[in-house]
């Protein structure tokens, strides 16, 4: 026999998980307008790629949220998706790829929001015609993205030159500037494509990636090089990546010139460009520059920066032991090498950033530095700055106090004056402000 007991239990049954489901979300709901709240603060929007949410067509699934490997960029907010931290995005486009509606589609940021980025068409060309630029400079910061750009653009260029080589007075095909993972796919390509090339690199092979600091991931989605094929690896060290670009080297024979800088790139009334160098003078026939935008470290411009114990890029953090570290910056490579050097032997690691909180490092990094704080093994002092450098110490502003720390090493980590003055000298428009009216509104159409 049913009793009244019984339709209680049932109703039990059903309605309490739907009633910690209902506050699961709402808990979820309001992390993310925190976390959209604190965005706002550090940016107004995606300065590149991102993806632009039809929201008459998304369902509020959350598969883009899943799919997204730098944390919090989006969020499911009042059923629908939106982008909470647009200025963590990288252009990863695992979003679209995931969403199981179509709803996501990967678009450039609006010209306003990239003023200081260089303007470019789809195929990844200037304003200047035969003048590419893949990878970082262009505003993408992931890997898999400047591989495939690199590649896209000389295959352009192939179909452009369509079975024409250049006299002898032309130079080569292809100029490649910059032996990182975009220059490195180019040269490849080229290679593949049968194109003449020159490739100048003014570090080493590996060009950033070569001075990240030693086990640092630096894959996180499947990527295609030419002639090596597919790598499916998820995560790959720089270790071996700088080892797998050392073979292809050999194997490929690929040609790069190191130790070499580009100090300007013209292109003649004959559609020919010159690119002068610290060692010479080269032509050719098209340009892709793939520098990155780290350019040259920015400096704090504070008394005793010059003493030798201050740098501004870790190779190996295995060479510094029982050292008393400061760290300044808060960005992922802060805070990478913080962690980095906090795990060596008998160090004190110290990290300085100005803000309040770091917002705008990947989410893994987040997870593992507040576990570092946790243990002890670094300690953070936020809303703090460096005011003097001392041989044996380094005084700090935290808060409204001066502090000074006992210091053996310290590194700079306040990114990289981008090479903003080789662009304009090179007349490379940037954003829509160096378009003329005319341009600006193609600009626009394209877009």
């Amino acid at each position: 026999m049913v009793t009244t007991w019984t339709y209680v239990f049932i109703g039990l049954f059903l309605v309490l998980p739907v009633m910690a489901h209902l506050r699961r979300t709402r808990r979820k709901e309001a992390e993310a307008r925190a976390a959209a709240e604190r965005g706002k603060l550090h940016s107004s929007g995606p300065r590149a790629q991102h993806p632009h949410i039809d929201i008459s067509h998304c369902i509020g699934c959350g598969a883009c949220v899943t799919a997204c490997p730098e944390g919090d960029v989006l969020a499911v907010l009042a059923g629908k998706a939106a982008i909470v931290n647009g200025h963590k995005c990288i252009g990863h486009g695992l979003c679209a790829e995931a969403c199981p509606v179509g709803a996501i589609e990967i678009v450039m940021a609006d010209p306003s929001m990239s003023a200081d980025m260089p303007r470019l068409s789809r195929e990844y060309e200037t304003n200047i015609p035969n003048l590419f630029i893949v990878g970082e400079l262009g505003g993408l910061a992931l890997i898999k993205n400047a591989v495939n750009q690199g590649r896209d653009c000389v295959d352009t260029i192939t179909r452009r030159l369509n079975g024409r080589r250049a006299p002898s007075s032309g130079g080569v095909d292809v100029c490649i500037v910059g032996a990182g993972p975009g220059g490195i796919s180019a040269s490849l390509r080229a290679i593949q494509n049968r194109l003449s090339y020159l490739t100048l690199e003014q570090d080493e092979l590996g060009g950033t990636v070569a001075k990240y600091p030693r086990q640092k991931l630096v894959m996180t989605s499947p990527v295609e090089f030419p002639l090596l094929g597919k790598f499916k690896k998820l995560q790959i060290s720089k270790e071996e990546l700088v080892q797998l670009w050392g073979k292809t080297v050999t194997k490929a024979n690929l040609k790069v010139q190191t130790g070499e800088k580009v100090n300007e790139v013209a292109r003649g009334q004959d559609g020919v460009f010159t690119i002068r160098t610290t060692k010479g003078e080269y032509r050719a026939r098209s340009v892709i520059l793939a520098l990155g935008r780290r350019g040259t470290p920015r400096k704090l411009g504070v008394t005793g920066e010059q003493l030798p114990k201050v740098m501004y890029s870790l190779i190996e953090a295995d060479a510094y032991t029982n050292a008393r570290i400061l760290v300044v910056g808060g960005g992922d490579s802060a805070v990478e090498a913080a962690m980095g050097l906090a795990h060596q032997r008998g160090n004190k690691v110290t990290l300085s950033y100005r803000g309040a909180e770091f917002s705008r490092i990947k989410d893994r990094n987040a997870k593992r530095i507040k576990d570092c704080i946790g243990s002890r093994k670094v300690e953070v002092l936020f809303n703090s700055q460096p005011v003097e450098i001392k041989e044996k110490s380094v005084l700090l502003q935290v808060g409204g106090t001066l502090r000074e720390i006992a210091n053996d090493y310290m590194w700079v980590f306040a990114g990289g004056e981008p090479p903003n003055e080789f662009l304009k000298k090179a007349g490379i428009a940037m954003g829509d402000r160096d378009l003329t009216a005319e341009a600006r509104a193609e600009a626009s159409r394209v877009a």
